[in-house]
């Protein structure tokens, strides 16, 4: 029933682009431009809303790994689900997984765009780490 699925992805693409001027106001323009800098870095991700908030997974029925939403400041962020880089020398072993946006530019377009790519790329999951 393909059909079916390309209704429903149509239907949560529909919910996604209407959400965006509602949660983003005056700054509509800015969230659209982030949904289009992830669908434009990772073209398969599939849009729908997430705890009322645009979100982006691999499929309709699998975690959302991308997420942007409007408070005081723009966010954009990424679900434990991503593809996190840990970075062995950070502080704490702390993974950055949001940002707060003050606006955007073409560099922090292409930064996003990278973050996006790396977050929704598909790797071999990592030995699972038991504790001893």
């Amino acid at each position: 029933m393909p059909g079916k699925k390309a209704d429903k992805d149509a239907d949560n693409l529909a919910a996604v682009l209407e959400k965006i001027p509602q949660m983003f106001g005056e700054e509509a323009d800015t969230g659209l431009r982030l949904h289009d800098i992830i669908m434009d870095a990772a073209p398969k991700l599939k849009p729908r809303l997430w705890y009322g908030m645009p979100g982006y997974a691999r499929g309709r029925s699998t975690p959302v790994l991308v997420f942007i939403r409007r408070d005081d400041y723009l966010t954009f962020g990424l679900t434990e689900k991503a593809n996190l880089h840990i970075d062995e020398n950070a502080p704490g072993m702390m993974i950055p997984n949001a940002w707060f946006l003050t606006g955007l530019d073409a560099a922090i377009e292409a930064q996003i765009a990278e973050i996006v790519r790396e977050a929704t790329a598909v790797v071999s999951k990592p030995p699972d780490r038991k504790r001893q």
